[in-house]
């Protein structure tokens, strides 16, 4: 990484620690944070494809758009909700945050909250919503 992507990787991290989605780790295992972004600029996110390959998959279903737009097409008042930063709201099972350990030039850190990059991210979160709302 480049001296300037290094300076947001370690803002990052400092941010994402004093916020509590983050803590050190001792994991045996850990992926690769990445600073890249396509195009330009830096984006930080967790290479989670050899996690991915191995977990057992939540088929929790989501939503089709054709059956929500139906459901919602003789509607006289629409409320649109933007909810910033979603995953960022789910906490990862105590006991499993070893499996979102990742590793940087900083050290080796991981996940306490629901990192972009999980495979069964998108799933948790419907999930969690059908239920709490």
């Amino acid at each position: 990484m480049s001296p300037a992507e290094l300076q947001v990787v370690r803002r990052w991290l400092d941010d994402n620690l004093n916020k509590g989605f983050i803590r050190e780790s001792r994991s045996r295992s850990a992926a690769p944070l990445l600073a890249a972004k396509p195009g330009g600029g830096v984006r930080i996110c967790q290479d989670y494809r050899g996690l991915n390959n191995v977990t057992i998959k939540n088929r929790y279903p989501l939503p089709l758009i054709k059956e929500t737009l139906d459901a919602l097409c003789h509607a006289k008042i629409y409320t649109k909700l933007d909810i910033i930063a979603a995953f960022n709201k789910l906490r990862i099972a105590e006991g499993h945050e070893w499996k979102t350990a990742f590793t940087t030039r900083f050290g080796l850190f991981e996940s306490l909250i629901m990192p972009f990059g999980l495979c069964n991210a998108p799933a948790s979160l419907q999930n969690y919503i059908n239920v709490e709302f």
